[in-house]
């Protein structure tokens, strides 16, 4: 899970490995400069990249390391950590250069902020300047923004005809009994979830209408119609392969969590053309790559790796 972090905090920053840091392995890609990399400006680097265990950060780790490669680089691979801050420590830290985080995970889990900024660049724009000051840099954000929302099947999305969070707001009034949510334990306890957008829409949901599961499972019983709305991510797969319709925010209540390079800072000194590299990449992700990508991993069974590759090549970033 993207907001998932070892269950030892102090362990975790006197020890990555308690998270699941490695020792890694070369990325071994045959590639070379497309629309990003020319005249390898990285040509005698060695960067280790690094990322999360879920599917979009070893996507995200992944697109990473092969531009890294494109521009000349030595790549070692350190994806998959378990949790958040195993990663998030070894670019603090030096013992892995750069990875793909997300604006909102920093704000509140890494620097320990309660309340979130709604604007998208003001979000990105706060963890940057706070950050400095732990050696690590962000570089310019993406557009793909994995935060939490509601979704419901074509059937339900035909017959309750809601399209926002207000509206659904207004439905659970109306027809208290229409709005059931399958949602996961986590979400149904946090600030950033049940609690604070039942706070922030005047909804008051009755608990019978509420069922807690499994991320997964929540995704099936939605398009089955056995619960009319479900907690999803943004940027998952399952939203385009399953025809869910996501309700829009309109209040703007959920945190931004979008995905930005962080990159440790003596590194950045050192190598000043990463940038360069990485914002056109950075430009393109948004929710919609997002889910297409995700879609290929976690509903086609293809390895997070290739799937990187081959979006990297579609798109000429490199050949």
């Amino acid at each position: 899970m993207r907001r998932g972090a070892c269950v030892l905090l102090a362990a975790a920053l006197l020890a990555p490995s308690g998270c699941g840091l490695t020792s890694g392995s070369p990325m071994a890609d045959d590639v070379r400069p497309g629309t990003v990399g020319r005249g390898e400006p990285l040509k005698g680097a060695e960067l280790t990249v690094t990322s999360k265990s879920f599917t979009e950060q070893l996507i995200l780790g992944a697109i990473m390391g092969i531009a890294f490669q494109a521009a000349g680089a030595k790549v070692v691979d350190r994806t998959g950590i378990q949790g958040s801050i195993g990663s998030r420590e070894a670019v603090r830290k030096g013992e892995a250069d750069a990875g793909y985080e997300y604006t909102g995970t920093a704000w509140i889990t890494y620097l320990g902020r309660s309340e979130p900024i709604p604007d998208p660049r003001a979000q990105w724009e706060a963890v940057r300047k706070e950050d400095a000051k732990n050696g690590v840099t962000w570089l310019a954000p993406s557009a793909l923004n994995n935060t939490y929302a509601l979704a419901m099947n074509q059937a339900n999305h035909r017959r309750y005809r809601t399209n926002t969070l207000s509206e659904v707001a207004a439905l659970s009034k109306s027809d208290p009994g229409a709005v059931t949510l399958c949602v996961e334990v986590e979400f149904a306890n946090r600030a950033d979830g049940l609690p604070g957008m039942e706070k922030a829409y005047g909804m008051n949901l009755s608990a019978r209408n509420i069922t807690q599961m499994d991320t997964g499972i929540i995704y099936t019983q939605v398009a089955k119609g056995s619960c009319v709305y479900g907690e999803v991510f943004t940027t998952d797969g399952r939203i385009k392969s399953m025809n869910l319709v996501v309700m829009a925010d309109d209040k703007k209540f959920f945190p931004n969590y979008n995905a930005a390079p962080m990159i440790n800072t003596h590194t950045l000194k050192k190598w000043p053309s990463i940038p360069k590299v990485l914002d056109p990449i950075s430009k393109k992700l948004n929710n919609s790559v997002a889910q297409d990508l995700n879609a290929k991993v976690d509903v086609d069974g293809e390895d997070p790796h290739q799937v990187a590759l081959d979006w990297m090549k579609e798109e000429g970033f490199v050949k």
